[in-house]
């Protein structure tokens, strides 16, 4: 059976309008990169995917980062991927 596999949307806040992104943001984005996974990332949020085991690691470095780099809030979504079986409708 294939690994599990997970994916992970978020936020950190405060927001910014324009510019360039807040450094609580890239710090969370960075550790992504850092645990070998390559992160969407986005004006409104960040998400990746990959193996539940490297995956759920990593977000507790994002989490760490983030609030170390100034974040007064993460929101945090993690879906398991399931795989559609041969021939299911959908």
């Amino acid at each position: 059976m294939p690994e599990p596999q997970v994916t992970a949307e978020f936020t950190t806040e405060p927001f910014r309008g324009e510019g360039e992104p807040p450094e609580h943001a890239v710090a969370a984005r960075d550790r992504l990169r850092a645990a070998g996974l390559e992160p969407d990332f986005g004006p409104l949020g960040t998400s990746v995917r990959g193996s539940r085991d490297v995956v759920l690691p990593a977000l507790a470095e994002v989490c760490d980062a983030a609030l170390a780099a100034g974040a007064h809030r993460i929101t945090l979504q993690v879906t398991v991927d399931r795989p559609t079986a041969p021939g299911a409708g959908s």
